[in-house]
């Protein structure tokens, strides 16, 4: 197979048009390629509003070491794709099936792989199947009544399934992992484009069916998935793990637990370090959200408000403060929403969310600052819970309950004492207001965050507007708080993917081995794999 990078072609071309410009690339008749297919797209902005999109593209053809030959460029190269293998079944046998803990990505997709290669495990549950976490969730943001085992954090596909449902990783890939991922998503009913968009996303509304459809394969092969079932105590023995407790009174054995539970599954933490299983404090960060006009952040990235052809616009943006400290988007949300994702009672935490169609009138992200242990004022494993807590707890008390938002305007003048100016966004967009799934109050949002972390988000800020004219207006809205970024501990494990309690296999994000959908349900594949080598069917 060959691959051809760098194929340029405007906003407005056909399929027809790729094939023409990779047989013109490739110096050969269009007849001569048998088949192709669309291995990576991307939008290049760089000459807006000129706006061109780039593809690689894989084919197949007629002679191909004479069309190699004839083609001396780095643009072609000759390819040997390698399709991802589970490896052989190990030796030693299982007394019991294997449990998970928790149907996020890490906890579906070990399902999914472990029960295709016929293990049957049980997978727990604290949470509510995904048609029903819906409903309760939707009732949490129209009521307020908050389900604290079925939310935003708790229940079937984890706490990515009410988020904007992105699909890139930075995780490096030597094992097709992430390609199985994608594959395995659009089998259970995703667009066949986030097999190669350059930054694929499914959205809410897709992400409910696809793990609704990934349950119920599990399921046919064999595997069990209970749900309002929590796991609420370990059994150890010599070192061992010998079985697990379940809302408190069921005791199930087992010598194969795999822990993937999400980034906000405190009580299980708490349990885990009273069982004194290895874990540490790890950084994270925390911060706010930020909206703008989704038209306004089109004309930034494109350098035009509305086009049928253009997706709504994405950004990543990063800034290096005086202080040291690093500003950078997270999670962002083209035409989205923020979202109150509390899962406890007198405390409040936001997220981003959109649908497939990214076509809200706002689009935000986290704007965030790393923390470390040296923040958090204690040396316990559990510090950065305790920190996360305090800060959702000032959350809201500010915002009596509802999701406290706040001008950047008024924000900065809180932190800087300096007057605000002018709102552009106020003049050209006079109907924005803030776009938020559940409750919300204009509060102090700037009364959430300690003074350093409020400094260094202003000054972050300022800077991002330098290269963004527009991004630090003053009509731009704040919400908080933004805590629940990455896992606050981090489980440790070995080479065998094991706790020093053997049989005890820590995993995902909850567990501090990954930073979303994808790099967690890789790492999910990963721990598959792992008791996969070790035991037999």
């Amino acid at each position: 197979m060959i691959r051809i990078n760098q194929v340029k072609l405007p906003l407005s071309h056909t399929r027809e048009d790729i094939l023409r410009r990779t047989a013109k690339i490739l110096r050969t008749p269009p007849e001569n390629i048998l088949a192709w297919h669309i291995a990576k797209k991307s939008i290049d902005a760089r000459k807006k509003p000129d706006i061109m999109v780039i593809y690689a593209v894989d084919v197949q053809v007629k002679s191909q070491d004479k069309i190699l030959a004839g083609c001396r460029s780095a643009q072609v190269q000759a390819i040997e794709p390698k399709p991802y293998s589970f490896p052989p079944a190990g030796g030693s046998a299982l007394a019991s099936r294997p449990v998970i803990i928790g149907t996020g990505p890490a906890g579906l997709f070990c399902g999914y792989f472990l029960s295709r290669y016929g293990y049957r495990p049980l997978i727990l549950e604290r949470g509510e199947c995904v048609e029903k976490r819906l409903e309760d969730v939707e009732k949490f943001w129209r009521e307020g009544t908050l389900d604290p085992a079925s939310n935003v954090q708790f229940g079937e596909g984890g706490a990515g399934t009410f988020s904007d449902g992105k699909l890139n990783t930075l995780v490096k890939d030597k094992h097709g992992r992430n390609r199985e991922v994608l594959r395995i998503f659009v089998k259970a009913g995703a667009p066949e484009e986030i097999l190669y968009e350059a930054r694929p996303h499914i959205g809410t509304d897709i992400l409910c069916r696809v793990v609704r459809n990934l349950r119920e394969q599990i399921i046919s092969w064999g595997g069990e998935i209970r749900f309002g079932a929590q796991m609420t105590d370990l059994c150890l023995e010599d070192g061992h793990v010998a079985g697990i407790t379940v809302n408190g009174t069921e005791k199930i054995p087992c010598s194969v637990a795999v822990l993937a539970m999400g980034h906000s599954a405190r009580d299980t933490f708490e349990m885990l370090h009273a069982r004194k299983i290895p874990m540490e404090a790890k950084p994270f960060a925390v911060g706010l959200r930020m909206e703008h006009p989704r038209k306004m952040i089109n004309r930034l990235q494109y350098g035009q408000e509305d086009n049928p052809l253009l997706p709504a616009a994405n950004y990543k943006v990063t800034a290096q403060t005086s202080s040291g400290r690093g500003v950078y988007s997270f999670c962002m949300c083209p035409g989205g929403y923020v979202v109150n994702a509390s899962s406890e009672p007198g405390r409040l935490a936001v997220n981003g969310m959109s649908y497939s169609g990214r076509d809200g009138d706002n689009s935000n992200s986290a704007i965030i600052a790393t923390v470390t242990p040296e923040d958090y004022g204690s040396a316990s494993a559990l510090a950065g819970v305790a920190f996360q807590r305090e800060l959702e707890e000032r959350a809201y008390r500010i915002g009596t309950g509802a999701v406290p938002v706040e001008t950047y305007g008024s924000y900065r003048q809180s932190v800087t004492g300096e007057e605000p100016g002018a709102s552009m966004i106020n003049e050209k967009y006079p109907g924005f207001v803030p776009a938020v799934k559940g409750e919300y109050r204009m509060a102090a949002v700037h009364d959430i965050l300690p003074p350093a972390l409020n400094e260094a988000i202003t000054e972050g800020i300022d800077l991002i507007g330098q290269s963004m004219p527009g991004f630090a207006d003053s009509g731009a809205y704040l919400s908080g708080i933004e805590s629940r970024t990455s896992s606050p501990v981090k489980i440790m494990r070995d080479e065998t993917g094991q706790s020093a309690v053997r049989g005890l296999y820590p995993c995902g994000e909850g567990a501090g081995y990954a930073g979303g959908i994808t790099s967690a349900a890789m790492d999910g594949m990963l721990i598959a794999e792992k008791i996969g080598a070790r035991f037999c069917r």
